[in-house]
């Protein structure tokens, strides 16, 4: 399952975002360090289901009238201060636990209304630009610092008549999370010394911020847009390449209203209908609610996740059924599975993540919409509905 970890300084809303994602039960406050143990949870990136192709909806538990939600896995970790990959803080801990996350959703304080340390301040009198950058900087020193800790072992090595320097360098990488994949791209970009004693600290701390930036893409979710000075959001935007102003508080409150049977509003939603009986505190809170989406289009927590899955991680959503008429499986389910890929996958790619038996006895594929066979190399496209024929019993 994909995973998507929650970063950012503590009390910027990282586990607000996270229980309005998941509906998962944590501890929210309003102070540092909330957050000690990583909670891991699931959450959904929404698309459009198949389903609205046919004369009747699917009856997937994760489609809402034709909107799809497909599971992704949720990491929220301890809060990041600077100097984090000395042990300021919880920082050891939070940088271990993002090893195997495949993308980072920077959680940042928009409306400046804690400081560095995310201890509490007057709303506007700290810059969240500023919190920005320190995120990569700590991550690209805890890299550097594993590098260095391993690079005695790379030495020693070197001393083989046999020895390959791109070989030990991707044996390491791999162990923090990066593909063999990864590793020679960005050995293929970085220039370095064909000799390990010839490395310097600098080549060391190059090598972990490519190794960073290939393989733990960063968006930043400006949470706390409500309350943000207008122009906080427009600086954010302009210092970081994607940006989604968020309100977390917000999209927890329509959940919660949801369990209650007091909205009608499914995540991701532009709006919301009052359904229930509200008191008048209840009605003030949800109009302020719709306010924020109506200045920006959502809540922001439904986009921050669909951004990082579609258009950052390059994932497309492929559903593979038994009955390529109906669209079924074998029990009659109208697509009961969607499966997450990266662009480019192949049927066999989507058999594998069926089950490693299916892809290992694959035969051929069919396209359920063109009602035709399909070769083993064809590109898969968001939305495919695929019957796997496999040897598999």
């Amino acid at each position: 399952m994909l995973s998507v970890a929650l970063a950012g300084k503590p009390n910027a809303g990282k586990s607000t975002f996270y229980t309005a994602a998941t509906m998962a039960d944590v501890e929210v406050g309003n102070y540092p360090f909330t957050t000690i143990d990583a909670n891991r949870g699931v959450s959904h990136a929404r698309t459009r289901c198949p389903c609205l192709d046919l004369d009747q909806r699917c009856g997937s538990d994760n489609c809402h009238d034709g909107k799809r939600y497909v599971p992704i896995e949720l990491l929220d970790v301890a809060g990041l201060v600077p100097g984090a990959h000395e042990g300021r803080g919880l920082g050891n801990q939070f940088l271990d636990e993002l090893t195997n996350a495949d993308a980072i959703l920077h959680v940042v304080d928009a409306s400046g209304g804690t400081n560095e340390e995310g201890e509490p301040v007057e709303v506007g009198s700290h810059d969240p630009v500023e919190d920005l950058d320190f995120i990569e900087e700590e991550m690209d020193h805890w890299l550097a610092s594993i590098v260095e800790r391993n690079w005695e072992s790379i030495v020693r090595q070197s001393r083989s008549p046999d020895f390959d320097i791109d070989d030990s360098l991707t044996e390491m990488l791999t162990g923090v999370g990066a593909t063999e994949l990864d590793v020679a791209r960005v050995l293929r970009r970085v220039e370095y010394p064909e000799a390990p004693r010839q490395w310097t600290d600098e080549d060391r701390q190059r090598l972990a911020a490519e190794i960073r930036a290939e393989t733990k893409p960063i968006i930043v979710v400006a949470n706390k847009a409500d309350i943000a000075p207008e122009e906080n959001i427009d600086r954010l935007r302009d210092a970081a390449e994607t940006v989604v102003p968020a309100s977390a508080d917000g999209e927890l409150g329509l959940r919660r209203a949801v369990e209650a049977d007091i909205v009608d509003y499914d995540p991701g939603d532009d709006g919301f209908d009052i359904v229930g009986d509200v008191s008048e505190s209840q009605q003030t809170g949800l109009e302020q609610i719709r306010d924020v989406i109506e200045e920006w289009g959502g809540t922001g927590v439904q986009e921050a996740l669909d951004t990082v899955v579609y258009d950052v991680l390059d994932q497309i959503t492929a559903y593979p059924v038994q009955n390529e008429t109906k669209w079924t499986d074998a029990k009659g389910n109208v697509l009961p599975d969607a499966h997450l890929l990266p662009d480019g996958s192949t049927p066999k790619d989507l058999a594998y993540a069926v089950h490693s038996d299916i892809g290992d006895s694959y035969l051929h594929a069919v396209d359920a919409r063109e009602k035709r066979r399909i070769g083993e190399d064809t590109q898969l496209e968001e939305g495919d509905v695929i019957k796997i024929v496999s040897s598999a019993k």
